[in-house]
C-alpha cells in the first residue's frame, strides 16, 4: 500500500483588510480625543474593514448599553448601501418603504442616521466604515470624521460635495 501523502494547504492570500488594525485603532484613538475635546456624552466607536466585519470597538466607561450595536448599524448601514449615514437618512426621510425593506433585509442592522461615515482612500477606493454612537449624531459625526482625517484617510458623511 502506498503511503498516504498529506496536503498541504498554502497560506491564504488575498484578503485585503481595507483597514489594518493599527489604522483602526488610530482612528478610534483620535475620534474618542475629538469627543473629550468637545465634552461629549461617553462614547462608542466601532469601524468596519471593507467586508463590513468588526475590526475595532471602543467603548468609553459610562456608554449605555446599546451603543455597541447602534454604532454597529450606524457602520453597517453606511457599507451595505454604499452611502454615509447623512444620504441614509435623506433616502429614509424621503422613501420610508425602501429603507423599511432594507432594514428587512439586513435583519435590523442598519441604522441610517449620521454617525455611520464611510473610509476611503485617496482615489475614493471604499476601504470601510465608521460608526459612532453615544451623544447627538451630529456630534458623533463630527468625532468619527476627525478619527478619519486624523490618519489621512477621507471621511464620506453622505453630504454632497
Amino acid at each position: 500500500m502506498p503511503p498516504i501523502r498529506e496536503k498541504t494547504c498554502p497560506t491564504p492570500i488575498g484578503f485585503a483588510p481595507g483597514i489594518s488594525l493599527s489604522v483602526a485603532s488610530r482612528i478610534g484613538e483620535a475620534a474618542l480625543a475629538k469627543g473629550r475635546e468637545l465634552n461629549l456624552a461617553p462614547l462608542t466607536v466601532v469601524v468596519l474593514d471593507r467586508a463590513a466585519q468588526p475590526k475595532l470597538l471602543l467603548r468609553e466607561d459610562g456608554a449605555s448599553l446599546l451603543r455597541p450595536e447602534i454604532a454597529t448599524g450606524k457602520a453597517f448601514g453606511a457599507m451595505a448601501l454604499g452611502f454615509g449615514g447623512r444620504e441614509l437618512a435623506r433616502r429614509s426621510a424621503k422613501m420610508p418603504g425602501f429603507m423599511n425593506a432594507f432594514s428587512d433585509l439586513c435583519g435590523g442592522r442598519a441604522v441610517p442616521v449620521p454617525g455611520g461615515v464611510l473610509v476611503r482612500d485617496a482615489q475614493g477606493t471604499v476601504l470601510g466604515a465608521v460608526g459612532i454612537s453615544g451623544d447627538a449624531s451630529d456630534k458623533d459625526e463630527v468625532c468619527a470624521v476627525a478619527g478619519i482625517e486624523a490618519v489621512g484617510l477621507v471621511a464620506d458623511t453622505g453630504d454632497p460635495e
